[in-house]
């Protein structure tokens, strides 16, 4: 059987998960668990992080999913509802809205009595540069305060834009709008800080943190690694060579014959592609781990196999071959393809086998 697998290690899931209260001790952890909780498998997830006080989606979909599990936590759709319809399926399983928009105010006006007999938080998503969703000052000051009069408990929102790049001015116009709007609404709960946020303003957490991309064990930041910021990677990526050849000098590998080798080496085929999710473009050279050890991936990604350069290494076939990981960070790999882990993170497919390590 071919064996593209994707490993599941709950163990860090739940040691990154104590990272966020070590650095938000005092703020209610929203957990991101949207897109598959980026792609690791969110029924495999939420076992490793039912210590959460509250997970986050992106859709309705996703947040019946979790109550179809048995996870009575509150949620919270981080886009809202997009009908009228959707807003008795939410009151019906406790889950929370963000409305950043007139209409999703006039569903939820609609069913005021049925959302507060349920004692359900309204999330009020503040536009402060970010420029998706949500309303702009003033505008956000007279939604909280008509909401705090009919009765509703509110909950300010907001998303950085920026929250990875340390000294980019946005970001003190974001927290400022954020102070000044928290103080006209006062007394209002607080919400503003992603994984990048918890790690470089404490005093920002307020009453709940929102970690997504710290908890899978991936980096927010450019500059910074896992090891920087001492958590774990929970995904390993791994597939297994199912082919050993020998070129010499000036034989090509691959479509396009955009490699030919300078001297005599061995190759590796691997049984991945983008098929699988594993990313084609790569601008840099590549690499992945044998047993602990980086070699460079050779030629182009195919949708079922990539060539890795075996000179000199241990490898049979059925040699495991880590793709990402613990040795191979999925951000080295997103950085060499030029994007960014959580892309790659999300748009593994099905193809690949999941397990729990």
């Amino acid at each position: 059987m071919r064996q593209a697998t994707v490993y599941i290690d709950q163990e860090a899931l739940q040691y990154n998960l104590n990272r966020v209260k070590q650095l938000a001790p005092t703020a209610k952890i929203v957990s991101m668990v949207k897109a598959n909780a980026y792609g690791h498998g969110v029924e495999a997830c939420l076992a490793a992080l039912s210590s959460s006080d509250a997970f986050g989606v992106a859709c309705l979909e996703e947040a019946l999913e979790i109550r179809e599990l048995g996870y009575e936590q509150p949620i919270t759709l981080i886009e809202g509802i997009f009908s009228d319809d959707e807003m008795q399926i939410i009151i019906e399983k406790k889950i929370e809205c963000v409305v950043h928009h007139q209409q999703q105010l006039d569903w939820l006006l609609a069913h005021k009595d049925a959302y507060i007999a349920q004692g359900l938080k309204v999330w009020v998503k503040l536009n402060s540069g970010m420029n998706r969703l949500g309303f702009k000052v003033p505008e956000i000051i007279d939604v909280i305060n008509s909401l705090k009069a009919e009765g509703f408990t509110c909950v300010l929102a907001m998303h950085f834009a920026n929250a990875d790049a340390e000294n980019h001015p946005l970001n003190e116009q974001q927290k400022n709008q954020f102070l000044d709007v928290k103080e006209a609404c006062a007394p209002i709960m607080g919400s503003c800080c992603n994984s990048a946020a918890i790690f470089k303003w404490p005093e920002l957490n307020f009453d709940f943190v929102r970690p997504g991309i710290m908890l899978y064990g991936a980096s927010p930041f450019a500059d910074k690694t896992v090891h920087d910021l001492d958590i774990k990677p929970v995904m390993t990526f791994t597939a297994e060579v199912i082919a050993l050849n020998t070129i010499q000098a000036g034989e090509s590998v691959g479509y396009g014959s955009t490699f030919v080798a300078d001297q005599a080496m061995d190759l590796a085929i691997v049984s991945i592609g983008y098929g699988d999710g594993y990313p084609r473009a790569f601008p840099k050279q590549n690499y992945v781990a044998v047993n602990g050890q980086p070699t460079r991936v050779i030629g182009r990604v195919a949708m079922d196999m990539i060539a890795i350069d075996a000179t000199g290494l241990k490898i049979n076939l059925g040699t495991e071959v880590e793709l990402w990981g613990k040795n191979r960070l999925v951000d080295d790999v997103a950085e060499a393809n030029g994007t960014i882990g959580y892309e790659l993170l999300c748009r593994l497919s099905a193809r690949p086998v999941r397990k729990l390590k």
